[in-house]
């Protein structure tokens, strides 16, 4: 019997996937990653239940949270990205 191939495994879910998930807000694309590392996924256990800017820089990093936040977004706005994000990825972020 062959081991699981992880890598091919990846590639597959990355195909299917792609490498990123976007959204558009005011005319600005976004991107988060379908697939979180362990290092995102410590730093996400790190952040209080209620640290919405927390989840977002982390998923968005500095840059596109610096572009985000300058738009005014409402908690239900995060909650409609979320929600959809979750759906087409399968990563249930903001799920209480």
């Amino acid at each position: 019997m062959a081991a699981f191939d992880v890598t091919a495994a990846r590639a597959q879910r990355q195909e299917a996937l792609g490498r990123a998930w976007s959204f558009a807000l005011d005319g600005e694309t976004f991107t988060l990653p379908t697939e979180l590392t362990r290092k995102t996924a410590h730093k996400l256990r790190e952040l209080d239940d209620n640290d919405v800017d927390g989840l977002l820089r982390v998923l968005l990093g500095e840059a596109q949270f610096e572009r985000f936040d300058r738009h005014e977004v409402t908690l239900q706005d995060i909650a409609a990205i979320l929600e959809a994000y979750g759906k087409e990825t399968g990563l249930g972020l903001g799920e209480g």
